[in-house]
Parts: C-alpha cells; structure tokens; sequence
C-alpha cells in the first residue's frame, strides 16, 4: 500500500530565554529576517513593564514600532489590531504581555498572515508557544486555532518581577499535562483519536522536570522563572507538534472552562487546572495524592477553598464539564459525572 501520510508543524524557530534579554529584541528579529514595521501589542500595566521598552528597543535598531493597547481578548480587540495592521506594509507582530495580550496579537497575525513574536511578561500560561488561543466570544471564552509565535522572548529578570500568585498559576498548568495525556491514551484506545507517542513523550517530561525541580521554585528567585518559562515553552511546543491541545489539555481544562462560564469570579486558569488535575486523576485511579502534595508544595491552589470559589459551583462545573468540546474524548465521556458522584470525587479528594 502506497504511503501518502503528510503533516505540517508549525513551531517557533527562534526562543530566547534569560535575565534581560528583552535588551536584545531587534537581534532576534533580525536573526529571523523581519524589518520595517512592527506592531507592538500590549496591555496598559504591561507596556510600562516592557511594552514600551520593546518599542523603544527595536526602534533605536531601525524598526518602525506602532503600539496599541489591548484591555481584553475579545474578537473586538483582535479586529482592532488587524485594522492597525492592514495600514501597514511589511509588518509583524509583537505581543508584549500576559495571557489576554499574547492571544489577541497571536489570532491578528494569524489573520493578517504576518508573523509574531511571542514577549510574555509573567509565565503564568503555556499559550506563550501554542497555536491556540482563548478568546471572549459573547459571554464565553473560546479556544480558537491560530499560528505559533515565529519567535518567543522570554526576560527571566521580568518574569521573576511579576506577581508570585502567575507564576504558580503558570506552574499549576504545567502540571495538568500529566492528566492531559492520560485522557489523550483513553481517547486513542477508545475512539481511536491520532496520538502523538512524541508530543506525549514531550509533555509529561515537561511536567515530570517541573515536579522534580520544585524545591526550586521559590518567590523571589529568578532561577524560579528560568525553570517555569522553559516547561510552558515546552508544552507549548508539544501542542504545536500534535497539531492540537490534546498533550496539555484534557477534562482538567474542560473543568476550568467551564468554572469560567459559570464562576461569579473565577480563579486563574492553571489554578483552576490544578485543581481539575486532582479530580481527573482520581477519576483515572492514578496518585492524585500525589499531584495534590506538588501542587501545595509550589504554592498552587488544591481546593475550593484556596481557589475562592464555592463548592456547589465546583459540582456544577464538574457536571457540566463534558460539554465543554464535547467532541474531544476525556475520562468524563460522553455523559459527564452525576451530582451524586460529582459530589463523592470533590469530598474523596478533599477538594470541597
């Protein structure tokens, strides 16, 4: 039989990681071959932290910057950039902020067909290297397709300044991965879903390094920040090889979303996937006793409690989390959890 299997990866090709390297922006930019104008994206607290800084940094190096503001990641704020983007020719983009920042730039460019640079100023997320991004749509976040950053700057001394509570959330995220795969293994063995054995590979080692370097991960520490930003990179690499979220996204993030829709104030995402990781590993019989002492350990929320939301909204969100992508198979199948057992798998592990 003739073999006519193809498959494009898409991965950032230049990363550049350590204390101050932010400094060193127009290198990378020339090293990829980008010139003329750029965009630079980011939020009002994070432009004083680095925005500007980028701005004024590939500006003194020949590079035409315009700036532009984004408050949240809407479709609204997505299209704000493209319009700035289509009075522009031979542009980039430079997404220079948090999670909200780096999702808009990251759909523009997506849209505008340009490339973009990746410039995250907390590690609180693996978006920093993914091709998906979470988007407001309405009154629900959604996760849209996009393109992976050509180039991802990650300051180390700018990481280590932000607040400790993202960092830890960037942690919480990383160690989902663990129950991310083992749904991605259910899937294959029941549905036969495409399984990367490489990208899996790739994103439990991630959260294996995280776990075995916790003693680390300090408040405080730059070294902290060195260690969290290169597992978020890494997993966002893993995603980008799959094709798909499948390696670091499973029902512990169908249990995040949905604390999203339904939360009057829902906590930070890896936080929340934290959390949902406990659940799910319960679920899947493995040592979430386990998963519950690394979280603590970091400094992560484990409970309702240190997530600061309601119990009876945990059991909503456990009930209804099956329906969040209901095509992509998880260890909730297709029915979801009953309030009874809902309520059984949150007292067991002692998340409520």
């Amino acid at each position: 039989m003739l073999f006519e299997k193809s498959k494009l990866m898409k991965l950032p090709r230049n990363v550049l990681i350590g204390h101050k390297v932010i400094e060193r922006s127009a290198e990378l930019c020339n090293d990829l071959g980008l010139n003329g104008e750029v965009i630079i994206a980011t939020g009002p607290t994070t432009r004083k932290v680095a925005g500007q800084l980028t701005a004024d940094t590939l500006e003194e190096n020949g590079y035409e910057p315009n700036l532009i503001e984004i408050e949240k990641a809407s479709h609204k704020e997505v299209d704000r950039v493209v319009e700035l983007g289509k009075e522009l020719d031979n542009k980039f983009i430079v997404g220079v902020g948090g999670g909200k920042v780096i999702d808009v730039a990251k759909v523009a460019s997506s849209k505008l067909k340009t490339q973009f640079i990746s410039v995250p100023t907390a590690a609180s997320h693996d978006g920093i290297a993914s091709g998906r991004a979470s988007i407001m749509d309405g009154e629900d976040k959604v996760s849209v397709e996009s393109t992976p950053p050509i180039g991802v700057i990650a300051d180390t001394y700018i990481l280590s300044k932000a607040p400790w509570r993202l960092t830890c959330s960037g942690c919480a995220d990383i160690i989902s991965n663990y129950t991310a795969i083992k749904d991605w293994e259910l899937a294959r063995k029941l549905r036969n879903d495409e399984y990367s054995n490489y990208s899996a590979a790739l994103s439990k080692m991630t959260a294996e390094e995280l776990a075995e370097n916790r003693d680390s991960i300090k408040k405080g520490l730059e070294e902290s920040a060195w260690i969290v930003v290169k597992g978020l990179i890494s997993s966002g690499v893993a995603m980008s090889i799959a094709g798909s979220s499948r390696p670091a996204s499973g029902a512990e993030h169908k249990f995040s979303h949905m604390l999203d829709r339904i939360a009057p104030k829902p906590a930070l995402h890896g936080e929340q996937c934290g959390v949902g990781s406990i659940l799910m590993m319960y679920l899947h019989g493995g040592d979430w006793k386990d998963l519950k002492y690394i979280l603590k350990e970091i400094g992560a929320p484990t409970d309702a409690e240190t997530l600061n939301i309601d119990p009876e909204t945990i059991i909503k969100a456990l009930t209804n989390a099956h329906k969040i992508r209901p095509e992509r198979y998880t260890i909730l199948g297709n029915e979801g959890l009953t309030k009874e057992a809902a309520r059984k798998l949150a007292k067991e592990t002692e998340v409520i």
